[in-house]
């Protein structure tokens, strides 16, 4: 430090830029993983929805 002065923080400023980019790289995890548990959801509820469909018109067909 004593070789590039007193004020000199840009050891520091890398190391901001670092931080902002794991927080970025974090945040998008999370965004993905979220979004695909969205979507599993989705799905299940759609095969859930489509199973008691089905069941319903084998109740109806068997009168």
């Amino acid at each position: 430090m004593a070789d590039r002065g007193w004020y000199d923080d840009s050891d520091a400023h890398d190391a901001v830029r670092q931080a902002d980019r794991a927080t970025r790289l974090g945040w998008a995890a999370i965004a993905g993983t979220a979004g695909a548990l969205g979507c599993a959801l989705i799905a299940v509820a759609v095969v859930c929805l489509a199973a008691i469909l089905a069941c319903a018109y084998v109740v109806v067909a068997m009168d």
